[in-house]
């Protein structure tokens, strides 16, 4: 095994070198995040282990390129991960291919193991990928595979089936997971570097309440907007994260080197996220925890801030969106209450009123019933009161204005 583990070294160190000779940017992103057992209240929806199996996953990038590569994460994984083959191809719908399989290699060889802990990143491939085009990334486990590393709220139907199938033109949907497993980024080569916008969240961006299989997450519907202008998006959403600590993921603070300031090509990042540090307390996720401090969660924003100028990246704050009646009826309770209220209207004056982001994108005011100002309008609710649904996914990326995202950057 040992070879194997220095191979998927060596393919994790190689793109610093070849990245010199192009422009790879991301085009598109999945933020991993640790699987869990019942100390949260909500199902993995993926099986604790995978065996002779093919996974094939359809992504929609934004920027396009001339050349491809991916990247595979075990970021969690306690032990490594043997990946028996990897190929891509242009994707049609239903989890068929659009194209001919072309087989991925990494540092030169056409299978590797992924490191626990570790990414590994395939090696180049000529392939002509469009502007908001779509992929299918077909990944052979042979070996017993813990799944520790994943990606919850994926949105998007995964496909497979037993034994080495990556070259099959179709491939039936994989039970009922919609979830990311080890396939964390997408990147392309364009001619000349493009900026990427990074939107950094929780449910609310990662799609929740959004159609399956539909891209209308409002990153996706962001990029769109952008297309035109040759700006790329990658969406740094996870469904339960919070700012302060972590909750379904890490915290914000934690990852956001990870998932966006360290992704290639990222000039700027939208924050929307800290409905969970105020909801989680006293609820089901964190009944004994106490209300989180006005004072520290602003903390938590300056340090975003400073660690994106750091890097250069311009940086958006974002409002938090009304939560009235929020997840009413389902198995996590007491998610809203009043003092919880009181602090998110103070939240939202601070991030529009202290000047400390590059630029606001107020969704609280534009997704908010006027006639119930606590609530989503009902038009833009995705039915439980916390998560919009396409139309209100539509709205929120219509609210971004494009001048103020991308000042200076063009």
């Amino acid at each position: 095994m040992k070879p194997l583990i220095l191979a998927a070294l060596i393919a994790v160190n190689a793109p610093l070198a070849l990245a010199d000779t192009g422009h790879w940017q991301a085009t598109w992103s999945a933020s991993p995040q640790r699987t869990w057992g019942k100390e949260l209240p909500l199902p993995v929806g993926v099986p604790t282990q995978i065996t002779d199996h093919t996974l094939r996953q359809i992504v929609k990038v934004s920027l396009g390129g001339q050349r491809v590569r991916i990247a595979l994460s075990n970021a969690y994984g306690s032990q490594p991960v043997a990946i028996g083959g990897a190929a891509v191809a242009l994707a049609a719908p239903d989890g068929r291919l659009g194209g001919p399989s072309r087989p991925l290699t990494f540092a030169g060889r056409a299978t590797a193991y992924i490191a626990p802990g570790a990414e590994l990143f395939s090696d180049p491939l000529d392939l002509a990928v469009p502007a908001l085009g779509e992929l299918a990334v077909s990944l052979y486990l042979p070996q017993p595979t813990a799944i520790q590393s994943f990606h919850w709220d994926g949105k998007q139907r995964v496909y497979g089936a037993a034994g080495d199938q990556r070259d099959v033109t179709q491939l039936p949907p994989d039970g009922t997971m919609e979830a990311r497993l080890f396939l964390t980024d997408v990147l392309v080569d364009s001619p000349q570097p493009r900026p990427v916008v990074a939107v950094f969240g929780d449910s609310i961006t990662d799609g929740r309440g959004a159609s399956l299989d539909g891209n209308q997450r409002w990153p996706d519907l962001l990029a769109q907007r952008l297309a035109a202008r040759e700006v790329g998006v990658i969406n740094a959403g996870i469904s339960g994260a919070r700012l302060l600590s972590d909750g379904m993921g890490q915290s914000g603070l934690a990852r956001f080197q990870r998932d966006v300031v360290g992704k290639p090509g990222v000039k700027a990042a939208i924050v929307l996220l800290g409905i969970n540090d105020i909801s989680w307390p006293g609820s089901t996720f964190a009944p004994n925890n106490p209300l989180v401090q006005f004072e520290d969660l602003v903390a938590g924003y300056r340090q975003l801030i400073a660690q994106a100028h750091v890097h250069g990246v311009r940086i958006v704050g974002a409002t938090i969106l009304p939560f009235e009646r929020a997840l009413n009826g389902s198995p996590v309770q007491h998610y809203h209450a009043a003092n919880k209220e009181a602090l998110r209207q103070r939240v939202n004056q601070w991030i529009r009123e202290s000047g400390e982001f590059d630029a606001v994108v107020d969704l609280d005011a534009r997704l908010r019933d006027p006639a119930h100002p606590l609530r989503l309008l009902p038009a833009y609710d995705s039915g439980d009161h916390l998560h919009p649904g396409d139309a209100g996914n539509r709205a929120m990326a219509d609210s971004v204005d494009i001048e103020a995202l991308l000042q200076g950057l063009l």
